[in-house]
């Protein structure tokens, strides 16, 4: 399902702990990292697609989380060509997501990542709120500031995340952005992304359908 302009309609999970460490997950059989996400499905609203996502990505139930915050707008990133398939080349361009802050109330234990049969990430970490920008793929770094920067105001007082260090794209520059159908992140191949500031937690690999943790955190 794609807009006019051949961008899906997606959401985006930042799952956060009781220290504001965020919820990172390592793709299943691949060297990178990312926050969950999904599209949404014809009839769902985002927070019906948020759940569904959360469940089937992270293994959490709606009575595990608390909802926090969301984005106002859509935000929006462009896929390179590199990683689209030929056959909708021309049509899809990238994702428009809806982002939700979340806040953990269940126990690590109580995240599986093989809730479903087609599991997204192999292993998952707790990091620091602001990691993820160093170590997610270039194309969709500016989103991910958008979502981290707009969001991060939701966070309880004297916990607030230092200030992001690529700058502030603070939600009040939505503005015309936003009435024009959500902010958009610059077309950008992934060739230069600096590499991921941790290294990547032992991987477990268990037998489904037991719960998957690593319980590291970057100190």
């Amino acid at each position: 399902m794609l807009d006019r302009e051949g961008f899906r309609p997606n959401v985006g999970i930042i799952l956060i702990n009781a220290r504001n460490e965020v919820f990172w997950g390592k793709r299943i059989g691949e060297h990178s990292w990312q926050f969950p996400q999904g599209g949404i499905k014809y009839g769902e609203t985002p927070e019906q697609a948020m759940y569904r996502e959360l469940h089937e990505e992270v293994g959490l139930l709606p009575e595990h989380v608390r909802i926090v915050g969301r984005t106002r707008d859509w935000l929006r990133y462009e896929v390179p060509d590199k990683f689209i398939r030929r056959e909708i080349r021309g049509h899809y361009k990238g994702q428009k997501q809806i982002w939700f802050l979340l806040r953990m109330a269940a126990r690590d234990c109580d995240i599986c990542l093989r809730a479903t049969d087609h599991p997204e990430f192999d292993a998952w970490r707790w990091s620091q709120y602001w990691v993820p920008l160093d170590a997610v793929i270039e194309f969709k770094r500016e989103v991910y500031q958008m979502a981290l920067t707009e969001l991060s105001r939701f966070l309880h007082r004297g916990q607030r995340a230092p200030l992001s260090p690529y700058g502030n794209h603070h939600a009040g520059t939505h503005g015309n952005a936003g009435r024009a159908g959500g902010q958009r992140a610059g077309r950008q191949g992934p060739g230069n992304a600096p590499a991921a500031s941790q290294p990547s937690p032992t991987l477990t690999q268990p037998e489904a359908p037991v719960c998957v943790q690593t319980r590291s955190t970057d100190d």
